[in-house]
């Protein structure tokens, strides 16, 4: 079946299984700017087949078919920019990068590129022929209509017989399965397919993604899949006919599952707070809630109870604060940051310097005076942590309580390496290179009651064994060694406290 477009100067050549895709309510483009991206690498023969089964009516509804060549060897490029002058089709473009970017660096240049000139919605098509441009429809409708942040083209789903009908060799499909339930389990997704590279995007939703860490392999489709998910956007998935060919596959299929589970891995390992993997790193939150028992942040949750006036001091992006509002507690913030992420949770965010004289916090705060007021791994980061300590105790109330937590540099581990000779600065913890001020529990005290402060309760915490293993606190290894650690804690707090936690009032 062939018949010429006038418009492009193409004949449109549709693979007869798919034809009857092409529907003119679901290919309108609703006044959005549709763009398509077309990656290619040596793909001589194939370009052209693909360009030719693009529908007349989606040459219609899209602004523009840009042509990605990745520095091709053979003459892509070349036959790109022929037909280009043959047909004189003004929304076809072609560019070429200078130097071969990989996959995914070839997405990104592309997506860059739309999002600059201000389109609305892109489709990523590949230039070997392994999807059907036929469906191109299906895979914008639902960004045009609202419906979704991101459309991915599913070969496991059955419209078209399913991937192995289509071609598939079985040890892909049989690897595809495994990775793609890997994936949905440990990102909570339950997609069919994570691997296809059809795909549609909303630009504005991509616009919002850090691609400059992100890798330039083939992985960079589970990388931004990832990200998608964190930041929650809509994915939908739609059914899409499964074609191979005869071309030549240039995909490490045991380094691709490798590079995958590393992906899923290092985004799990940065959430956590374990290690800030680059690609992820704008989810890292350096000093992240510790929900384990007999932490810091569950001593000050117990220590702050329930329906008070809280005000949280070094609140961050307010991660902790939205717990404590959880409890029925209303809560306001305090950070040097310009804004909170989670203020739409408090009751009031001021936006100040911890080390401003006594006297701006309560004047930030109107006076208003608290049940309870947290200094939860503030005071060791200050320059004169009394002063804060001196203005806190203002704007609490005469029947208020203070909960500070502070790092105990008299630790074990610490005290093994000063036995070695060293005392080297961290990212974070104890001997975080940030902290000005080291404690431990005398030294502590001292301060909380020279600050005017009577110190009811004390509690040490133990080391953060999930943090330092790696494992999420209800593994079971993880909490056999957390109660054994607690028992040790218990005994000798001075020697194996990690942090302490005291809850003090006004003397």
């Amino acid at each position: 079946m062939s018949q010429l477009d006038t418009r492009t100067g193409i004949a449109y050549e549709p693979r007869t299984s798919v034809a009857a895709e092409v529907n003119p309510s679901i290919a309108d483009c609703r006044g959005r700017r549709v763009g398509i991206l077309i990656v290619t690498y040596n793909a001589v023969s194939t370009l052209i087949p693909v360009l030719k089964r693009i529908p007349p009516i989606v040459w219609d509804n899209v602004e523009e078919v840009v042509v990605f060549d990745d520095a091709s060897q053979d003459g892509t490029f070349e036959l790109a920019m022929g037909l280009k002058a043959v047909t004189d089709i003004p929304k076809l473009h072609v560019l070429k990068h200078p130097r071969n970017l990989g996959y995914g660096g070839n997405q990104k240049a592309g997506y860059r590129y739309f999002i600059e000139k201000g389109f609305d919605v892109v489709i990523l098509l590949h230039g070997d022929g392994q999807y059907a441009p036929e469906v191109l429809a299906r895979m914008y409708h639902p960004l045009v209509a609202g419906e979704a942040d991101a459309v991915f083209g599913s070969r496991m789903m059955r419209m078209y017989g399913g991937p192995l009908k289509g071609g598939m060799p079985l040890y892909k499909y049989v690897g595809n399965r495994i990775l793609t339930i890997f994936e949905n389990r440990l990102l909570g997704l339950q997609l069919t397919e994570f691997h296809s590279g059809y795909r549609a995007y909303n630009l504005h939703a991509l616009a919002q993604i850090d691609f400059s860490k992100m890798t330039n392999d083939f992985h960079f489709d589970t990388e931004i899949i990832i990200k998608l998910h964190h930041q929650r956007k809509t994915i939908v998935e739609v059914p899409i006919p499964t074609y191979y060919g005869t071309e030549l596959c240039r995909v490490d299929g045991l380094k691709y599952a490798k590079d995958v589970v590393r992906a899923v891995w290092r985004y799990q390992q940065t959430c956590r707070s374990i290690q800030r993997a680059p690609e992820f790193a704008e989810y890292y939150v350096h000093y992240p809630i510790k929900h384990s028992r007999r932490s810091s942040h569950d001593y000050a949750r117990r220590f702050t109870g329930a329906n008070n006036d809280v005000l949280d001091i070094g609140c961050g992006e307010g991660f902790f604060a939205a717990e404590l509002v959880r409890d029925g507690n209303r809560v306001s913030g305090v950070d040097a940051l310009p804004e909170a992420s989670q203020k739409a949770i408090l009751q009031q965010y001021v936006s100040m310097d911890l080390n401003a004289p006594a006297g701006t916090l309560l004047e930030k705060l109107d006076g208003r005076q608290f049940d309870r007021i947290l200094l939860l791994d503030v005071l060791e980061h200050l320059v004169r942590p009394e002063q804060l300590l001196s203005a806190a105790r203002d704007a609490l109330r005469n029947d208020g309580f203070v909960v500070v937590s502070l790092p105990n540099v008299a630790n074990f581990t610490v005290r093994l390496l000063l036995l070695m000779g060293r005392f080297d600065y961290a990212e974070r913890g104890i001997m975080d290179r940030t902290h000005l001020h080291f404690y431990t529990r005398k030294t502590a005290r001292r301060m909380l009651e020279s600050c005017g402060y009577q110190i009811l309760e004390t509690r040490a915490t133990i080391i953060p064994i999930e943090i330092a293993l790696g494992l999420v606190p209800s593994n079971p290894l993880v909490r056999v060694l957390a109660a054994m650690v607690g028992v040790i804690t218990a005994i000798l707090p001075k020697l194996f406290g990690y942090q302490f936690v005291f809850l003090a009032r006004k003397k």
